[in-house]
């Protein structure tokens, strides 16, 4: 199910999400320590984002999926590239404000594996000012990529981990 916020932010769900989560996140605690693992930068702490080929954790279909008939029905485009990546974000984490227009995404997403209570707010900055998202499992957030954009720090005393996507246009064959 797809349903709009402004600015334009758009929610779906996984439909029963919780066994889906569940093998996503032993397939992460499998693979953290696998040899195709790699991280992109290490910032505040942490290094933010967590690279797994997918071939290493077939079980990211089901979300992969999901992300993108999503995608598809908001930007109304058939053929879309996608890149993923997990964010682990311990007791005290938070991720500063950043955008994803590096290349040529049309679309970010980001899909809740763990969002226990106090996790950490996904924080949207659009011209009008500041807006909250509290993590959801099981809940996609699609934003543009263009959008400036951070998360709250974790005080949950627990981890919180999410899927993030960014959706371009496929190459012509």
């Amino acid at each position: 199910m797809l349903l709009t916020h402004e600015p334009p932010v758009h929610f779906a769900t996984l439909p029963n999400p919780d066994e889906t989560n569940r093998s996503v996140l032993q397939a992460l605690k499998r693979e953290l320590s696998g040899p195709d693992v790699h991280h992109s930068h290490y910032e505040l702490g942490r290094y933010e984002n967590t690279y797994i080929p997918l071939p290493a954790i077939p079980e990211i279909e089901p979300i992969r999926t999901g992300a993108t008939l999503a995608a598809q029905s908001i930007l109304q485009r058939e053929r879309l590239k996608l890149g993923f990546w997990f964010n682990i974000m311990r007791p005290g984490d938070r991720t500063a404000r950043h955008n994803h227009e590096e290349e040529d995404e049309l679309l970010s997403c980001v899909y809740y594996l763990s969002a226990p209570r106090g996790c950490g707010d996904l924080l949207l900055y659009p011209a009008q000012g500041e807006v909250r998202i509290t993590p959801v499992e099981g809940r996609f957030v699609f934003f543009s990529p263009k959008l400036a954009h951070a998360v709250d720090q974790n005080r949950s005393g627990q981890q919180r981990v999410s899927v993030a996507f960014n959706f371009g246009q496929a190459e012509s064959t």
